[in-house]
């Protein structure tokens, strides 16, 4: 089911432009219009969920499927040195459009990406802690 004020379901359906790169029954890949580096796409399913908690398994499943196959594609035509696969769920997380989607964006060894978050370890002992309380053990 569409949402009639969704940007991505009127690109799913042919309402808005978009530059497509693949689509399947349901699925939809194209480009995004402020790419973080050479090639980066979008994959969204055809059916509206705002975000990774709305989002059917079938459609989980089938945009994931699509999101590999995305990959493949560019991994042939762009030779890129990696992926970054990432999902944006909820505004503090920087979902702007609220049409569950997948950013796949090939990286380059040379490209100007930096994401916000570099690993630089924990106490491991508050990760124990932490681990506990999502197990339901706190």
């Amino acid at each position: 089911m569409a949402d009639e004020n969704c940007i991505f379901c009127a690109i799913a359906s042919g309402n808005a432009p978009a530059e497509i790169v693949d689509s399947d029954r349901h699925t939809v890949a194209f480009m995004d219009i402020n790419p973080a580096t050479r090639g980066h796409a979008l994959v969204i399913p055809k059916v509206h969920s705002a975000d990774l908690m709305e989002i059917a398994d079938e459609d989980l499943e089938r945009t994931n499927l699509a999101a590999r196959r995305l990959a493949a594609r560019m991994d042939e035509t762009l030779q890129p040195a990696g992926f970054n696969v990432i999902n944006a769920c909820r505004s503090a997380a920087w979902q702007t459009v609220f049409h569950y989607h997948l950013h796949v964006i090939p990286r380059y060894e040379d490209d100007p990406l930096k994401l916000p978050w570099i690993p630089r370890g924990a106490d491991m002992a508050a990760i124990a802690r932490v681990a506990a309380e999502i197990r339901g053990e706190g």
